[in-house]
């Protein structure tokens, strides 16, 4: 037997409301198990958002180096982080946006007009 090659959804398709597991298996003898189990958080996270994670807690926390691997400017990576972890239900209160910080990029050509229209409609 081999392991499963998909992450199981995270919503019902139905109502929307979140999935719990209620079944487990061992790809190596077979055996199941069965009953309520606690969900992952990070299972319904997609490749992109486990690898900024990944960068991110490898870094230590680093958002410069997060900048790097992204190759975005650091306000396109600090509201990815932040994106990420909204769809994590963990939205911290975000610090306010360095609105000079954007329109320098902007000047800079290092960010997109709408990036930085989304970045400083997010600031309100």
């Amino acid at each position: 037997m081999t392991g499963p090659a998909h992450r199981p959804p995270r919503d019902c398709p139905v109502c929307r409301d979140r999935l719990f597991v209620t079944r487990l298996g061992c790809s190596s003898c077979g055996t199941e198990l069965s009953g309520g189990f606690k969900p992952c958080a990070f299972c319904g996270l997609s490749d992109d958002d486990l690898e900024l994670l990944r960068v991110f807690l490898v870094s230590r926390g680093n958002m410069k180096d997060l900048e790097r691997h992204l190759g975005v400017s650091y306000p396109t990576a600090r509201q990815r982080y932040a994106d990420v972890l909204t769809r994590l239900g963990l939205e911290p209160v975000a610090p306010p946006v360095d609105r000079r910080q954007v329109f320098e990029e902007v000047a800079a050509g290092r960010l997109g007009v709408d990036e930085a229209e989304s970045l400083l409609r997010h600031d309100r």
